[in-house]
């Protein structure tokens, strides 16, 4: 596995290393042995697989506050999607700023998004299929939101918005006075 560091600190795309012969292949997706050293000690405690019936499909941008603030590990199986980081984190040297990238099932990247960041993806085909690992379990009371089209944030989608839920373009807008979460 390839890890490589992205420009919110804590966050990786990480690279399966296949290796094939005549049946086909095989990789590791998860090693904490070789996780260690780049995400530190990291535990999953629950896994969710998302499917996206239509190519546009916008989900996110959430976050869960401490104490149940959750690392994620994100993996396209079928499809592509481009997911969405943004850092949240009081002090953080890249508070409201984001990265994009383009997970699929042909690339077979996956991205580590650490505590303090909030999440979200956008659907590039139909079909689209998502394995997502959280170090914490899900808390209706500790959810939030923030808006795709938050202005302090400007984040750019690659294509239109097709589908997105009632409650996910209902988050408001974030106060000017928003300092972020903090661990």
């Amino acid at each position: 596995m390839r890890f490589d560091p992205t420009e919110i600190k804590g966050c990786f795309l990480i690279q399966p290393i296949p290796v094939s012969d005549e049946r086909g292949w095989f990789a590791r997706v998860f090693c904490e042995g070789e996780a260690l050293p780049f995400l530190g000690e990291v535990r999953f405690v629950q896994i969710n697989h998302s499917f996206n019936r239509r190519k546009g499909t916008f989900r996110g941008m959430h976050y869960q506050v401490p104490p149940n603030a959750e690392g994620k590990l994100i993996r396209c199986i079928a499809g592509s999607i481009t997911d969405f980081i943004l850092d949240i984190r009081e002090n953080s040297p890249t508070f409201l700023k984001y990265i994009s990238v383009e997970l699929s099932a042909k690339n077979q990247r996956m991205i580590f998004i650490p505590q303090g960041c909030a999440h979200g993806f956008q659907t590039l085909e139909d079909n689209s299929e998502l394995i997502y690992h959280h170090t914490s379990s899900y808390n209706k009371d500790a959810d939030r939101g923030i808006r795709y089209d938050d202005p302090r944030v400007d984040m750019k989608l690659q294509i239109g918005i097709g589908m997105i839920s009632d409650k996910d373009k209902g988050y408001p807008l974030l106060e000017k006075n928003f300092k972020g979460i903090q661990l």
